[in-house]
């Protein structure tokens, strides 16, 4: 019973493949291509352009928030900014809780 194991199993050091190392690395490397240019790269390009939305800002502009809060600043530090929302309604959030300019009509006070 042993001698058929033995005889079903791979052949001496043979094991079919040729390439060598090389080219079990070449799918690798094309799925971390792939991955750069669909995934990791525009999102890159999008936390550029948040950045420089939020080094860009300044008192007057509306924004909207994460929160879905629409606002004009009036006032700003490295780390807070004030937005009014409504008449003398002011609340304070995280600079980096804007998420964009406000654009065409919306709620915020004029």
């Amino acid at each position: 019973m042993i001698d058929i194991a033995y005889a079903l199993g791979t052949g001496g050091g043979t094991s079919g493949q040729t390439g060598g190392g090389f080219g079990a690395l070449v799918p690798l490397i094309l799925m971390f291509a792939i991955f750069y240019f669909l995934l990791i790269r525009p999102q890159q390009k999008k936390q550029k352009l948040h950045r420089q939305l939020l080094t860009s800002l300044k008192k007057g502009d509306r924004v909207i928030t994460t929160g879905g809060l629409y606002g004009r600043i009036t006032g700003l530090t490295d780390t807070v900014v004030t937005l009014e929302i409504s008449e003398k309604v002011r609340v304070k959030v995280g600079r980096g809780n804007i998420s964009g300019l406000a654009q065409g009509e919306n709620p915020s006070p004029k």
